[in-house]
């Protein structure tokens, strides 16, 4: 499956650009974790968790949208536009993949 990266993701203004840059100042795991729970709500966390799976399955290319979408308890509009993101947007599914 070949993907391409069809834009780049700027931030609107510099409070994004500050959220993008207080990631790379985490130093391990324990830290990201820490700050994610303080970030976003536990709710937040399961949801981004479960996009990053959807993504992860669907680059597996061996489960079909409805399986992922019970498999995960996911809605098939959330598989679909995590394909569509991850097939078409700026890069971010595929560089986590590969890491």
């Amino acid at each position: 499956m070949i993907y391409t990266i069809t834009m780049k993701y700027l931030p609107e203004d510099n409070l994004q650009k500050q959220l993008a840059e207080s990631f790379l100042e985490l130093k391990n795991r324990q830290e990201v974790l820490n700050y994610l729970r303080d970030l976003m709500t536990p709710g937040e966390i399961r949801e981004f968790s479960k996009r990053l799976e959807i993504a992860r399955l669907l680059k597996n290319g061996k489960l079909s949208y409805l399986e992922i979408s019970e498999k995960l308890r996911v809605s098939t509009t959330t598989v679909t536009r995590v394909a569509q993101w991850l097939n078409n947007g700026c890069g971010g599914y595929q560089t986590v993949l590969k890491k």
